[in-house]
């Protein structure tokens, strides 16, 4: 391809880059202003985000309802009393558990400060054990102060002179005193109230709310509309209903296993460990510590502390490995990283509420870049899904030159599949990527000498994969009937035997393509030798040992190569004519034929991927006479007969 050509073909994709560089900073611009109104209006949007999520929740319960024969508004009654019932339930009973620990705190000092102690005596010289010591002996001085000053304040008033008392009064209006006392304690309720309404509503209306969102956004592309619907609310749904019997899995252990310990309030801890949960990393963390601290009150030695912190460990393990794998493994679509920074954003949002729910509003999130073009960056910031083809994750590393994780990645790929699938999946068309650049000239010599060294690397790093591949083949349970039937048939004992030199075009690439092609020839059986592309030049093409060659494969990445490729040809052909010399040329814009045909190049074969080069190369055949061009037939014809002009 001329540099015209390039440059037609690159203005596009710049203009193109620029459009959706305009385009992304517009949609980010539209993300903050939403974020602000968000945090404005968060008494607004927080009870609508949790009758949303409650509302896909339930919206499975009351499906399997109705497919039961149950009413509608029935279904929908029943389903929302359950849930707000359950609720209010785990509300009276950690309510009842908490104040019942608030009477029992004080009898845990004794306990803790004797601990304490013990610590700064066992560590006598450290710093932090005896500011330790310090902190918690002046609290017990002010502790025992302040029950000195209660038993004065019980003594007669003669013993002492009282301070004459100043109040100031604030006459205000008795309404808005009012207002004050009972806005505080109506607020929850009220909130709550409006949650249950707005539940019942959005269930009630399901199917022309879902009808009135495919009129606003998707009447153009109602496929790709429900596709978003259905998968919003189906991992929204099964992420908050399989979480939360994965919570009640785990809690239930939790408390039974703090009551058999002698913990106190174990129902508490267990709740507080179900909803916890609920926060993605630390809210288990959060859930350990404080049944480890009354662990840590209640008893004399540290025997309880261990087993509390066993049972913790012992039950998140089997509930990460056991439990949640069985029950729903990772549906949410979200990478743990996305999960972090989406949980630490929504509670900077909309603070513990905003903790909660930052799991399923950022798979909601997910799903929106998912399925709206304008919003594809969430997807590939916030999802789980490889957002490199394989082919382009390889070709960055190499360009990099990181031939370490290439061979991490690379040994990854062959767990399951063959080398040369892998060169043929993956490293060829990374090579290409990387051709296609040079002659863009984006690529700098240096790097492209590091490309190709790095590519060397890689593939003297798959050596071993492909010697035990090569064993493998030598130790199939058919080989002796195989080898036998090889040496009866000459043909297949030819195969065995032969003997092919895999040489690079025009450059170091070629070269990086020729060394993959020899590595998987080697694995089929055949004696291989490689060149560098220099060796077929005119100075140095009579340095190749050909004698005892069959066959030559030459790597062209640039599919603009014919010329070249018919020059390689007939030089070699020239220097052996019995020589058989394939092509390797891909397709022009991933086409599966050749750019070039065989027979117009004097090639034997042309093949525009390794499998197929290296099943030419195996073939049995004659090799192709050079065709005589016009000008040498004349000259052959005036040497024969002068007299002709």
């Amino acid at each position: 391809m001329d540099k015209s050509a390039i440059a037609r073909t690159a203005i596009p994709n710049v203009s193109g880059a620029l459009a959706a560089s305009t385009l992304s900073g517009r949609t980010i611009l539209i993300l903050i202003g939403v974020a602000v109104i968000l945090s404005v209006g968060q008494e607004v949007f927080i009870p609508l985000a949790l009758a949303l999520l409650l509302t896909f929740t339930l919206a499975p319960i009351v499906s399997f309802l109705r497919k039961r024969r149950v009413p509608k508004i029935a279904a929908v009654l029943m389903a929302v009393a359950s849930a707000f019932l359950v609720i209010a339930a785990f509300g009276f009973i950690v309510a009842g558990q908490v104040a019942n620990l608030a009477d029992n705190i004080p009898t845990y000092q004794r306990n803790i400060v004797t601990k304490v102690q013990a610590l700064s005596q066992a560590g006598s010289g450290n710093g932090v054990l005896e500011h330790i010591s310090k902190v918690v002996e002046r609290i017990g001085a002010e502790m025992q102060d302040t029950a000195e000053e209660s038993k004065e304040d019980a003594a007669p008033q003669s013993s002492r002179r009282d301070p004459m008392p100043v109040e100031i009064i604030t006459r205000s209006n008795p309404v808005q005193t009012l207002g004050n006392f009972i806005l505080p304690l109506i607020s929850p309720f009220a909130t709550a109230g409006l949650v249950i309404v707005l539940v019942v509503f959005m269930l009630l209306e399901r199917e022309d709310l879902r009808d009135r969102f495919i009129r606003l956004v998707g009447l153009g592309d109602l496929h790709r509309t429900t596709a978003a619907l259905q998968d919003a609310g189906k991992r929204v749904g099964k992420y908050l209903l399989m979480q939360l019997v994965v919570n009640a899995l785990y809690a239930l252990p939790i408390a039974v296993g703090l009551w058999f310990l002698g913990i106190p309030n174990a129902i508490l801890w267990g709740v507080l460990t179900l909803v916890l949960r609920f926060v993605p990393y630390i809210g288990p963390v959060i859930g350990m510590i404080l049944p480890l601290f009354l662990a840590l009150a209640i008893a004399p030695g540290w025997s309880l502390v261990a087993w509390v912190a066993a049972l913790f460990i012992v039950t998140e393990l089997v509930s990460n490995n056991v439990v949640e794998p069985w029950l729903y493994g990772s549906h949410t679509g979200l990478s743990p990283l996305a999960i972090i920074v989406s949980a630490i954003f929504w509670s900077w949002l909309w603070g513990p509420v905003g903790l909660m729910l930052s799991t399923p509003l950022t798979v909601c999130l997910v799903v929106l870049g998912r399925y709206v073009p304008q919003f594809s960056f969430l997807d590939v910031l916030l999802g789980n899904e490889p957002v490199l083809q394989p082919q382009e994750k390889l070709y960055q590393r190499l360009l990099a030159g990181d031939p370490n994780e290439a061979t991490d990645n690379a040994e990854d790929f062959l767990e399951s599949e063959y080398l040369l699938d892998y060169y043929e999946q993956v490293g060829f068309p990374a090579l290409k990527l990387g051709e296609m650049d040079r002659q863009r000239g984006v690529m700098t010599e240096a790097q492209i000498a590091l490309f190709a060294s790095t590519t060397q690397t890689l593939i003297g790093n798959l050596a071993e994969i492909a010697n035990e591949e090569e064993a493998e083949d030598n130790q199939d349970p058919t080989a002796p009937a195989a080898l036998e039937e090889a040496t009866e048939d000459p043909d297949l004992s030819a195969v065995k035997r032969k003997s092919v030199l895999c040489i690079g075009g025009r450059g170091a690439i070629d070269d990086a393509a020729a060394s993959m092609i020899a590595q998987v020839l080697a694995i089929e059986g055949a004696t291989v030798s490689q060149a560098e592309h220099t060796m077929i030049s005119g100075p140095t093409i009579n340095l190749l040992r050909l004698a005892e060659i069959d066959t030559v494969v030459i790597a062209f990445l640039n599919s603009g190569s014919k010329a070249h490729a018919r020059q390689a040809v007939r030089r070699l052909k020239r220097q052996k004519p019995s020589l058989r010399v394939g092509i390797v040329m891909p397709g022009i814009g991933g086409a599966t034929e050749s750019p070039v045909a065989a027979e117009d190049i004097d090639a034997d074969f042309v093949a525009t991927g390794i499998g197929d080069a290296v099943q030419d190369a195996l073939s049995d055949g004659d090799a192709v006479a050079i065709k005589v061009t016009k000008r040498l037939g004349r000259a052959r014809e005036r040497k024969i007969n002068p007299l002709v002009a």
